[in-house]
């Protein structure tokens, strides 16, 4: 499996996926496709990465600017993360999540943020904390992974790509 960057090419192989991925979650919107061609239409992927295998794409994850308290800064929100389904619980969406946070430390990123279960994002150094909060989700589902050590506090906002669909 190789993971990269995603190419021009890639894009309908990308919506594919992540439609196929997240059809009949509980937790989706139907929406995530949409978002993400929302933030690359944007300019707003600052990291794209699709896991290949034998020349097909078997995952895909994003990750776009965030503000906090109305402030842009040098964070950033994972998501949407999608697996093929006859592909997932293998380590694919971990393996893309690490490379993609690895990425965001090469561009000097403070740190990312992610709404999802504390269980797996736990796995990958995620933490809730209480001085930094989504509106209308349960705190323990709004987790921040800082890079730099800084803890900042207030409300996060996502790309205005998030309400896509």
């Amino acid at each position: 499996m190789e993971i990269r960057s995603e190419r021009p090419s890639d894009e309908m192989a990308i919506r594919h996926l992540v439609t196929a991925s997240f059809a009949g979650a509980l937790h989706s919107s139907g929406t995530e496709a949409a978002i993400v061609e929302a933030l690359r239409d944007a300019g707003a992927l600052t990291c794209s990465l699709v896991a290949e295998e034998d020349g097909a794409i078997v995952g895909h994850v994003a990750f776009s600017p965030v503000s906090i308290d109305g402030v842009a800064g040098r964070w950033f929100g994972l998501g949407p993360v999608a697996v093929r389904p006859d592909r997932q619980q293998r380590g694919i969406g971990q393996k893309l999540i690490a490379a993609g946070l690895e990425q965001l430390q090469k561009y000097r990123a403070q740190g990312c943020v992610v709404l999802g279960d504390p269980a797996y994002y736990g796995r990958l150094g995620f933490e809730s904390d209480p001085a930094l909060h989504y509106p209308d989700v349960p705190a323990e589902y709004f987790q921040r992974l800082s890079f730099d050590g800084s803890a900042p506090s207030g409300t996060v906002a996502y790309h205005p790509g998030f309400a896509a669909g």
